[in-house]
């Protein structure tokens, strides 16, 4: 077997949770540590034996690092890792800002010498994929993206780092047509006051394209499930043949496929060339593991 992949995770929450898990179930990886502010805070039982360290130097050479952190804090802490010479990947999922922050990442990653690998999640990252590919099968037409019904991360960590809010659960659901709605379930801090964090939660950029509700709760344990999924649906042209109908779907655990995602994408991540990649700029064959010509004898 060729050597391992040394990753670093640098975030735990429930992203890097799962990442440290998909690594386990990885073969040719090998996690190095976890990178966490707090390294000195109670660990969770489940990384017993695991360097815990709150700068990523301290784990000696690493191949690669994980970004788990919430999407705002991303195209710094991206920045950071490359220009220490370390290739990142990460899930930042703000879609209207991937082009800025793909070509500032694509320059720093290309003076240091490392690949990056952004936006890798599922949306954005192998629906990406699917929706290059339906538009490659059918170039005419539209594609309708709808998510859910399910918890989205990003929306629910967005407001839970709002000041007034002790806990925070957003349920993304579709109405069609790649509408959706936002059902957005907070628990107040003490003397927060609930009309505000509502003005603001539907004033944040996760939240201001879609029809959004709030309501206050005393605990959202009782709603609380990372299932989630999407189904993305073109009707186009090929040639000149109208009425090309193509669906793809998938119900999903959210957290889980977003790091087996990260993870793949870190293989490919030390396979590139220096710069910046969304994922639909991948090969494919770079996100397996193993000998490619195996992959194409049974995949093509």
């Amino acid at each position: 077997m060729e050597k391992r992949i040394r990753a670093a995770v640098v975030g735990y929450g429930h992203i890097g949770k799962a990442a440290v898990e998909a690594i386990a179930e990885n073969e040719d990886f090998e996690l190095a540590g976890v990178v966490r502010r707090n390294s000195a805070a109670p660990q969770p039982r489940e990384l017993s034996g695991v360097p815990i360290v709150s700068a990523v130097e301290d784990l000696g050479p690493i191949d690669v690092a994980i970004l788990c952190a919430p999407t705002r804090s991303i195209p710094a802490m991206a920045e950071e890792y490359l220009n220490k010479g370390i290739p990142t990947v990460d899930s930042y999922d703000f879609h209207s800002d991937i082009p800025k922050v793909h070509a500032r990442l694509n320059e720093v990653a290309r003076k240091n010498g490392v690949a990056s690998v952004m936006s890798a999640g599922w949306d954005p990252g192998s629906d990406s994929v699917i929706r290059a590919l339906l538009l490659a099968m059918a170039p005419k037409g539209i594609t309708y993206t709808n998510f859910g019904p399910g918890m989205s991360m990003g929306h629910s960590t967005a407001v839970k780092n709002m000041n007034g809010v002790k806990d925070a659960l957003s349920l993304t659901i579709p109405t069609g047509t790649g509408i959706h709605r936002r059902m957005v379930y907070v628990v107040l801090e003490d003397g927060a006051d609930g009309a505000d964090v509502t003005a603001r939660i539907k004033a944040d950029a996760y939240f201001v394209n879609d029809e959004t509700h709030v309501s206050i709760v005393e605990s959202i344990e009782p709603l609380y499930n990372m299932a989630h999924g999407v189904l993305l649906e073109r009707n186009g042209v090929s040639g000149i043949a109208h009425n090309q109908r193509m669906e793809f779907r998938m119900t999903i655990n959210n957290p889980s496929l977003t790091a087996q995602i990260l993870v793949a994408c870190a293989r490919a991540a030390t396979r590139m060339e220096p710069g910046c990649y969304t994922m639909i700029e991948l090969p494919m064959i770079k996100l397996l593991p193993g000998d490619p010509a195996e992959h194409i004898a049974h995949l093509v």
